[in-house]
């Protein structure tokens, strides 16, 4: 429960630990933001939209014209209608391009399980509030994905209701039947197949009890049990789950155990535990993961329920190995942070303050798990136009980033960028009405519109594709 979060920030012990020998390093922002930075979701144009931290403004970071995130700029955008300004909420990139927020704990910093709601057109500059689902009177800190048709959908934190969301009309329809426990804590992870897998929080009678969703029945279904118990007894805090290259997904615990599901065999494994970090037990109750270009799982993780220092680790797929830590650390825990994995590669880092860090990891993806261009409608573009691109795995093989329920920072949505030739200059074109959704297509021919901007530079420019920060061999166009 996030509201003990908020009375536990009271408290700050600091711990001494080892120096560790890193090739894994944290940079901060050249330009830090203004504002205590809060959750960072990756537009379709390459830029990253920031709300302020228990605020209705809404910030935007531009990477520099050489693609850096380091040297990117702010630029302040329309706010949040005057009512609504959430925190630990629902939240996602819809396939559109457009951006959903939907409910929050806290409102205006205080207590309040909300049902407000708001869609952001970028285009347009502007929010547009969203009524509830018919009879909800509360959504707080309830989980939500983008399904794989590209339909959002949310659940409410006090109930077992989950409604789907018509981004047309703004309308909501009740799906989800059969849910065994409450949703409370739950986090959603979107499979291959198309459906959402969860592990159950509330579960008395079985907390190792695992469920599906199905989105052709719009029923949840059991899925197994996750053999080691990930949900904290007293909290009912868990950790975030995120979809590996290899099929496996690591559901990380808000104990300090860890559970591997193999989408392949539908089965549960024990993973291994978090380590202890100068005596103390790790885990990591309700905090961020991200998935990196090398396969690797990036977690932080912070000794007990809420309690600092922060400590970062990588998860190769059977050992958790420390990592580089960010200069605020020692003063976080796990729930503060939240991670989103840029198309560079790297990992942007917030946890409710002026310092942005950015993650830059080692190793390198497999070329198996890049995009694959395979037409595009012209080979010369002009400016304001539209244009379509079509290939393989446009849309990558995981989510991205995950968090322990609320905040969902995915970016499987295919990204365009064009490096002019004569300039070496970057720049992302804003895709949008992706073909699809889902996660790991593999051979599926999938597909994205992309606009050139009015402004673009002209001439001879390598286009890709890049998705979860892994790049397509690029194709030459010319812009005119």
């Amino acid at each position: 429960m996030k509201l003990t979060r908020m009375m536990g920030l009271a408290i700050l012990v600091v711990l001494a630990w080892g120096t560790f020998a890193m090739s894994q390093t944290w940079t901060p922002l050249v330009n830090q933001p203004t504002f205590n930075a809060n959750e960072p979701l990756l537009m379709t144009d390459g830029t990253v939209l920031m709300q302020q931290y228990t605020g209705r403004q809404i910030w935007k970071l531009t990477p520099d014209n050489t693609g850096s995130y380091i040297n990117g700029t702010w630029t302040q955008l329309a706010s949040l209608p005057t009512n609504y300004a959430p925190l630990y909420y629902g939240s996602a990139v819809l396939r559109d391009g457009r951006v959903i927020f939907e409910g929050g704990e806290y409102n205006f910093g205080s207590f309040a399980e909300t049902n407000l709601g708001a869609i952001y057109d970028p285009v347009a500059n502007t929010w547009t509030p969203v009524n509830p689902p018919a009879g909800w009177t509360s959504i707080g800190d309830g989980q939500s994905v983008v399904l794989a048709n590209g339909t959002y959908m949310q659940a409410d934190a006090l109930s077992t209701k989950q409604a789907l969301f018509n981004a047309t009309n703004l309308t909501w329809t009740s799906t989800g039947t059969g849910k065994i426990d409450g949703n409370s804590e739950e986090g959603w992870l979107l499979l291959p197949d198309g459906s959402v897998l969860t592990t159950d929080c509330n579960n008395t009678a079985n907390p190792l009890q695992a469920e599906r969703y199905v989105p052709g029945t719009g029923k949840w279904g059991k899925a197994g049990n996750t053999v080691v118990p990930l949900a904290d007894p007293g909290s009912h805090e868990v950790g975030p789950s995120v979809l590996r290259p290899d099929g496996t997904a690591l559901f990380t615990g808000g104990t300090q155990h860890n559970a591997i599901f193999n989408f392949a065999t539908h089965q549960w494994a024990a993973g291994p535990d978090f380590p202890k970090i100068g005596g103390q037990q790790q885990d990591l109750a309700d905090g961020p993961a991200t998935i990196l270009p090398s396969g690797n799982v990036l977690v932080s993780v912070s000794p007990g329920i809420f309690q600092p220092p922060t400590h970062f680790m990588e998860f190769d797929g059977s050992t958790f190995t420390q990592v580089a830590e960010t200069p605020h650390s020692p003063q976080k825990t796990s729930y503060q942070g939240r991670m989103l994995l840029l198309p560079t590669g790297q990992v942007l880092f917030t946890a409710e303050d002026k310092d942005v860090e950015i993650y830059t990891p080692v190793g390198v993806p497999d070329p198996a798990w890049a995009p694959v261009i395979a037409q595009i409608s012209s080979q010369t573009l002009s400016r304001g136009n539209t244009y379509q691109i079509a290939g393989r795995q446009f849309n990558g093989l995981s989510q991205g980033a995950s968090y322990g329920d609320d905040a969902q920072m995915a970016t499987n949505y295919p990204l365009v960028r064009v490096t002019n030739h004569a300039s070496g200059h970057v720049r992302y074109f804003k895709t949008h009405d992706h073909s699809t959704m889902a996660v790991a297509t593999g051979t599926r021919r999938v597909s994205t519109k992309f606009d050139v901007p009015a402004d673009a530079e002209t001439g001879a420019s390598d286009l890709a594709v890049v998705a979860n920060g892994i790049a397509s061999d690029a194709v030459v166009v010319t812009i005119n």
